[in-house]
């Protein structure tokens, strides 16, 4: 018999989060999944723990303590309105949750950043996304898994025309273009953090967009 844990999912209303809640609610792994969002999701299950919160002065006592946290947080400099803002929620939100998970002793922190992230990159996008990875390396939780996916595809709530215009051209070289930079679907990367999470082994580990591509 499989011994049920809890999850919270940080992001739950994004494209990635809204897959991985899909899936942590139908698993026979989870009993509970606790949901911090802004506004509403508007869904009704009996494992669904929704509350709406301050991202900037979360009450973290009573998200608390959890066996699992999947922080899908992303936003982009258009949405977020200046630099500040975007580095606020892609890098400020998930480490402040990750110094939660590790003080609440969660077992597992997995974090979705992107191919490509690198601390030391001119690209602020990249930059913020590696500095996020040093950081969580730096603190040291029992398991931090980072997911790098490429290009995203799925159902966005928001429109962006310059991810359109991506898409569709990714879509059409998706044949010739290599694993570790073709396109991967949101669904996707959502299965394969709940499979690794659920496995994971302890320490610092990277999915890399390829990894996922080949994942089951």
């Amino acid at each position: 018999m499989i011994e049920q844990k809890s999850a919270l999912i940080i992001g739950a209303s994004g494209l990635i989060g809204a897959e991985v809640l899909k899936l942590c609610l139908a698993s026979e792994m989870y009993h509970k999944v606790i949901a911090p969002v802004r506004n509403s999701l508007g869904i009704v299950h009996d494992k669904l723990d929704e509350r709406i919160i301050n991202f900037d002065n979360p009450l973290i006592e009573e998200l608390f303590p959890v066996d699992h946290v999947y922080c899908c947080l992303g936003t982009t400099i258009k949405v977020a309105g200046s630099q500040a803002n975007f580095r606020q929620v892609d890098y400020a939100y998930p480490l402040a949750f990750a110094k939660a998970a590790k003080a609440w002793n969660a077992s597992v922190y997995s974090v979705v950043t992107a191919a490509g992230a690198n601390a030391n990159s001119r690209i602020f996008y990249n930059r913020v996304k590696g500095e996020l990875e040093s950081a969580l390396q730096a603190l040291d939780l029992k398991t931090t898994l980072v997911f790098q996916p490429s290009l995203l595809l799925g159902q966005r709530s928001e429109f962006r025309l310059g991810e359109k215009i991506a898409i569709y051209f990714a879509k059409l070289t998706a044949n010739i273009t290599p694993s570790s930079f073709r396109a991967i679907h949101s669904k996707q990367v959502a299965k394969c953090m709940l499979t690794e999470t659920c496995s994971a082994a302890t320490g610092y580990n990277i999915i890399n967009n390829k990894t996922m591509h080949k994942a089951s």
